[in-house]
């Protein structure tokens, strides 16, 4: 699709030039050219509302929480506002919503939680598809005697073997964990179905969707997950991760804490001081997306279904730029690439895609088109065991693109054209 009809398909829903004027980053050049953030993956851009909602939390609400005094009673105010706001982007209760430091460490501290319950001989699932911040946590259980098994993939188009997953559960399994996209190749797994399989065998379910929350809505109600974390710089947030866990969970498990700190749900799972400010930032990112989705469907009468138009326009618009990305990469000879290449399967995969180039290694290649002002990943992404089986990680791993919604069809011109200079360079 040429860039000009990409831009009427989209534009009747999608206003990009509206979306690229919250990001203030965006206006970054090198060397004269405009920045194209093509590394969403590794952490998006944020928009300026949370920028100020962190500025405006230092400026009047800074203080510990539970204190006899105002600026404390700011900041409990504003921790239960971002807890109703993230309650909204998962479809659940403020009372199941977690903060932590990022997902990485909120599942270590889970999985050191939930080991305690269980005994050796025990199973636990992992995948060959997931980052492994949801592997390596499980995998130290191993040490108490539990066993880890891991699903394969289809190397051919790099999804989850579900045959294979399902000849693995059995029932001395009791958890599965398991990410809702690729951080590598963009495959989408299908969790309510993997959630069924598990409950069925007895097990409960652990949900890695950081790298899924920007590009599609979550709702935990119809997943029925047992637990699903995520990580708010992927979701134009600050560094921090949030955690959804049924209160039943949440109240069953006993968390490692400090004596003097509650043992009410969901603040005993917060060890420690939370870092309030970037808190503040985490609601000003679900109010920028619900924002986004009132100016696409000025028919929404609350956040959650503004959430909902919101990824309605923005799925649509990632679709066509992703489309228009894959179909450039194949029309380059000798290009290796991994993952759903078949727009008719689009819907079972993100914008993000990877792929190794017939010339340099992915390092080179980044660094090309970062010197012109290009930004993409290079590596593994700590998706150690899908480079590995990919045979690639030896090779340098590969090279990534993460398109969001606030890419524009311009830039995925020039990353095109950036990749091809590189190979006649």
């Amino acid at each position: 699709m040429s860039t000009p009809a990409l831009h009427e398909a989209i534009s009747k829903t999608f206003d990009v030039g509206w979306v690229r004027k919250q990001f203030p980053s965006l206006q970054l050049k090198v060397d004269g050219q405009p920045v194209a953030f093509l590394d969403g993956p590794a952490g998006t851009q944020v928009p300026r509302q949370v920028m100020d909602a962190v500025q405006k939390y230092f400026l009047e609400a800074n203080a510990n929480t539970y204190g006899a005094f105002l600026t404390s009673r700011r900041t409990n105010e504003m921790i239960a506002n971002a807890r109703a706001a993230m309650a909204d982007l998962f479809n659940c209760a403020p009372e199941e919503v977690v903060f932590g430091q990022n997902m990485t460490t909120i599942t270590l501290g889970l999985a050191r939680a939930i080991g305690r319950e269980l005994e050796s001989g025990d199973e636990i699932l992992l995948t060959i598809l997931d980052h492994d911040a949801n592997y390596s946590p499980w995998r130290a259980l191993e040490e108490k005697g539990v066993v880890i098994r891991t699903v394969d993939i289809r190397e051919s188009d790099c999804t989850l073997d579900l045959d294979d997953l399902k000849s693995k559960l059995n029932s001395k399994t009791k958890f599965v964990a398991v990410g809702y996209a690729s951080n590598i190749v963009g495959t989408i797994n299908p969790i309510a179905e993997i959630t069924k399989l598990a409950h069925a065998a007895g097990a409960m379910i652990y949900v890695d969707a950081v790298h899924y929350a920007p590009h599609g809505p979550i709702d935990v109600k119809a997943l029925d997950c047992d637990f699903l974390v995520c990580s708010s710089y992927k979701f134009f947030g600050p560094h921090m991760g949030t955690l959804y866990g049924k209160k039943k969970h949440l109240e069953e498990f006993k968390p490692y804490k400090v004596r003097p700190a509650t043992d009410s749900i969901p603040e005993c799972w917060e060890t420690g001081t939370q870092v309030h400010e970037l808190i503040a930032g985490i609601h000003a990112a679900v109010e920028y997306i619900a924002e986004l989705g009132r100016r696409c469907d000025s028919s929404v009468r609350d956040r959650r279904t503004a959430l909902l138009a919101a990824y309605r326009s923005t799925v649509a618009y990632e679709r066509a730029l992703v489309t228009k990305l894959i179909a450039g990469l194949l029309e380059i000879p000798g290009l290796q690439f991994f993952g759903i290449t078949d727009p008719q399967r689009f819907g079972e995969r993100c914008s993000t895609v990877s792929f190794r180039l017939p010339k340099g290694t992915p390092t080179d290649a980044a660094t090309f088109l970062g010197e012109r002002g290009i930004f993409t990943w290079d590596g593994n992404f700590y998706a150690l065991n899908l480079t590995e089986r990919l045979g690639v990680e030896k090779l340098g791993g590969a090279l990534r693109v993460g398109l969001v919604h606030y890419d524009t069809a311009e830039e995925v011109d020039r990353l095109l054209a950036g990749l091809n200079d590189f190979l006649r360079s």
